[in-house]
């Protein structure tokens, strides 16, 4: 199987083919990023996932009626945060949801230089503004660019379908305000990096040209639960139970007990589809599917590069951007950025 590299290092070997790894049992071998000690902190938040989160997670009701006491809860916890500094936000509503320009301070105001389109993790149902500033500011501090960090609609009042729209409804909105295509770049964490592939796909369906560049960090990509039953991380995961992976398709996806292959962005045609970089925790569940995605992007001759972080939980660089992992993490997502956009730079220039 061809490797690709893209910014940091790539999968390589492993499974022959994209259909052999829907049937996966073990991790597909591949490079880890950090292959030294964990830092303090994110021991810390491995053993606070494990020992607490997780357990939280199995036991909490999870249905249409709790998930918005749920959605208020993080929200408030979130809100403790200090705000993130050296940057300017801006408050953006737009029809049925709200987005948030970030933007760092002094920057200028004008899109043309570029900006990212950052779609927040959080099940389809939690997060939003409050709970992904931080890592949103955090982007935008590195890249030098805007963040449009959108609070999409989410469960239950609204479908993943409708989730889709609304970030396809920010992304035309950077376009309408003077952003060139070939400087933005979809990014988003957990059901964020379901979006944001989803989203592309939807864009280009709709005729809207695609971005330069795809980052999902500990993406959510295929819905298909059963899929993942016999994946050795489902007892690895510090804190994502697979039940409740299951609850939230059925939620938001499914149609009197079916779910359509076709709503999981790793069943949706990637030909054509700009440079990607996954990053994921090497022992979490989702892992699954960004193997399952490189290996279906290689295939479709689009670059791609996965990073695995070896001692983090699901999400670490969006839950706590501040820990040293996310840093260097969020680093390498700069820098995979500049990459993508420095053609439509060049091109410019020349």
């Amino acid at each position: 199987m061809r490797a690709t590299n893209i910014g940091g290092p790539a999968i390589t070997g492993g499974l022959a083919s994209a259909g052999a790894a829907k049937v996966a049992r073990v991790p597909d071998p591949g490079i880890v990023v950090n292959a030294g000690p964990a830092s303090t902190t994110s021991r810390v938040v491995m053993a606070a996932c494990v020992g607490v989160i997780g357990p939280v997670l199995r036991n909490f009701p999870l249905n249409r009626a709790t998930v918005p006491v749920a959605a208020v809860v993080v929200d408030a916890v979130f809100r403790l945060r200090s705000e993130p500094q050296g940057i300017e936000r801006e408050q953006i509503q737009m029809p049925g949801f709200r987005m948030e320009m970030i933007r760092p301070a002094g920057a200028s105001r004008a899109l043309r230089h570029g900006a990212l389109l950052y779609m927040h993790g959080g099940a389809f149902s939690v997060g939003g503004l409050n709970t992904h500033r931080a890592v949103a500011a955090g982007l935008a501090r590195r890249t030098g660019l805007a963040v449009l960090n959108v609070e999409y609609r989410q469960l239950p009042d609204a479908s993943i379908s409708e989730s889709i729209d609304d970030c396809v409804l920010a992304y035309r909105w950077l376009l309408r305000h003077g952003a060139d295509p070939g400087r933005i770049v979809f990014a988003g964490d957990s059901a964020g990096g379901f979006l944001t592939f989803a989203s592309a796909l939807r864009a280009r369906e709709l005729g809207l040209p695609l971005p330069a560049g795809l980052v999902g960090l500990s993406p959510l990509l295929d819905l298909d639960y059963e899929a993942k039953r016999g994946y050795v991380n489902v007892d690895r995961d510090a804190y994502i139970p697979l039940d409740r992976l299951e609850t939230m398709v059925k939620l938001g996806a499914e149609t009197h007990g079916r779910l359509d292959p076709a709503l999981s962005p790793v069943n949706g045609n990637l030909n054509g589809l700009p440079p990607v970089l996954l990053i994921a925790a090497e022992d979490e569940l989702l892992r699954y599917d960004c193997e399952v995605m490189s290996h279906r992007l290689t295939a479709a001759g689009v670059p791609n590069s996965l990073e695995l972080w070896r001692g983090q939980v699901h999400a670490f660089m969006s839950f706590l951007p501040g820990m040293p992992e996310s840093r260097s993490a969020l680093g390498r997502v700069a820098k995979f950025v500049r990459t993508s956009i420095a053609p439509a730079q060049q091109a410019q220039t020349a």
